[in-house]
């Protein structure tokens, strides 16, 4: 109740004496009650107060586990004994070197073992033969506090790098749950692994590998072929490049020109983009559109109505095509003038096949008819534009493995590579913050790069080629960036944010 506005109020005979004494009034009981609720607070309190003893003297005793047992032991009770530790808790250190197959002494570099002395040991899981076995590894120190290197770990983890090449190839390539991959490693490699432990060295593994994003990308913007596709996700999208070099698949991204020009920068790139119709890649110089998203829609018009005969004739014909121009390419007895005179048939044979709606210019309608109207309008835009026909007469591209890549007129490939990412957002099984998506973003770009790099990419040959890294300090990536003139990524050491910070920032906080 405001007083100064009230006494205004009766001062100018808007508040009357009968309405003035009823506000009293029920002010006053307003009072009383409150007063009543108060007293029966108090003497709650102080009822409180005597049950415990006081509150001040409870406050001032200790309140920890151990202080209370002692308190017990004061009132005559015994001490509890300790539980025993269950089986499947954490094993000490003594546990675990009991049960090494064997110890190994690990001498720091250019150091003679005269002048060392052991410094610890430690065990470490490895693959041998198909199995897990435990070595205890002796580490011994020099003079000038050198310390040997046990090969083939991640810092100070206990499990060997292939291993975690093994769990991490079937977690983020092959699709697989944490829970199935620890069901495979104790099935298939005797290994026991918890699904935390995977997850560390999940993380270990992208600390490691995240130097390696920057000479990716580096590499793709200067490849002469990159497929590209988009699909949603479980933070944003997820967006794969594959080159002939190498491969960066980004999680947790934006699907925008912003992101892309990050990647393959539209005013600079001069290689051949292979992707859908999307109004994003629409300002690259040479493009390749997907001939399967065409004759996808094509069929789907056949679908919509089978008893339309233009319609099948429609999709045959562009299916006709588009066999005729594959034949082209891969026909060696056909040198690049020749490709290019096939080509021109192919055109006007593609433009007969569309020119008729394109000229007619006919209002937009519904169902089928409208879905047909616009396909041919897509098909007579992207000829005009010359991007239709660019794989026939595109040069075959050498990878770092010593195959030859022919340039596909399909974005499949970059399908396919997104194909585990989508079945893992149906499922759940998506990474659900940024720094899930950045390491699932190295992780998956160096081990999918590798496919390019090795002649043959299995286990064995990544685990040889990713021990070079550890010997020589310099991966095969970095390798063919500096092999190429190319000029050196940003590094961590650098002022500016890395390319993987600009893309994928890790929130404050």
């Amino acid at each position: 109740m405001d007083v100064g506005r009230l006494k205004k109020d009766v001062l100018d005979g808007v508040i009357n004496v009968d309405r003035l004494i009823e506000l009293v009034v029920t002010s006053q009981r307003e009072l009383q009650a409150a007063k009543q609720q108060l007293d029966q607070a108090k003497q709650r309190i102080a009822d409180l107060e005597r049950q415990g003893g006081g509150s001040s003297q409870k406050l001032a005793e200790p309140f920890s586990v151990r202080a209370e047992e002692r308190r017990e032991q004061d009132r005559g009770k015994q001490r509890r004994r300790r539980k025993p530790r269950k089986k499947g808790r954490r094993k000490t250190t003594a546990t675990k070197l009991a049960l090494a197959a064997r110890t190994e002494r690990v001498l720091p570099s250019g150091v003679p073992a005269t002048a060392c002395r052991l410094s610890h040991t430690r065990p470490v899981w490895r693959l041998e033969h198909g199995r897990a076995v435990l070595v205890a590894y002796e580490v011994y120190r020099g003079s000038n506090h050198q310390f040997g290197k046990i090969p083939g770990v991640l810092g100070r983890s206990e499990f060997a790098i292939e291993i975690v090449l093994a769990i991490a190839y079937q977690v983020y390539v092959v699709g697989l749950s944490f829970d199935k991959v620890c069901l495979l490693m104790n099935f298939f490699q005797d290994l026991k692994l918890r699904k935390s432990q995977a997850d560390a060295l999940f993380k270990q593994l992208a600390r490691a590998w995240e130097g390696e994003f920057d000479p990716l990308c580096l590499l793709l913007a200067n490849s002469l072929v990159v497929q590209s596709d988009e699909t949603r996700w479980s933070i944003r999208s997820v967006w794969a490049f594959l080159s002939e070099k190498v491969r960066v698949v980004l999680f947790g991204v934006h699907k925008d020109a912003a992101t892309l020009a990050e990647l393959l920068d539209p005013a600079t790139f001069a290689g051949i983009v292979i992707s859908d119709d999307a109004a994003v890649y629409a300002n690259f110089t040479h493009a390749q559109k997907c001939w399967a998203h065409l004759l996808r829609k094509a069929i789907k018009l056949t679908l919509l109505e089978p008893a339309n005969a233009r319609y099948r004739r429609f999709t045959d014909r562009l299916l006709e095509i588009y066999r005729a121009a594959c034949r082209v390419q891969s026909d060696k007895r056909l040198g690049d003038e020749g490709r290019r005179r096939k080509v021109f048939v192919l055109w006007h044979q593609l433009s007969d096949l569309v020119a008729a709606v394109w000229e007619a210019q006919l209002p937009p309608t519904e169902g089928p008819a409208d879905d047909y109207r616009l396909l041919c309008e897509e098909i007579m835009r992207l000829l005009l534009a010359d991007q239709l026909f660019t794989f026939v007469t595109a040069e075959p591209v050498a990878q770092p493995n010593g195959n030859t890549m022919t340039v596909p007129g399909t974005n499949n490939e970059s399908e396919r590579t997104l194909r585990s990412a989508a079945q893992a957002r149906v499922t759940g099984r998506t990474s659900k913050t940024v720094p899930g998506a950045r390491r699932r973003t190295v992780i998956v770009s160096v081990l999918e790069s590798l496919r390019t790099h090795l002649p043959s990419f299995t286990l064995s040959a990544v685990i040889e080629e990713v021990g070079h890294w550890f010997e020589t300090g310099q991966s095969c990536f970095s390798r063919l960036a500096e092999k190429l003139g190319l000029p050196p990524a940003v590094s961590r050491d650098d002022s500016g944010p890395s390319l993987l910070d600009r893309l994928l920032p890790v929130p404050s906080g």
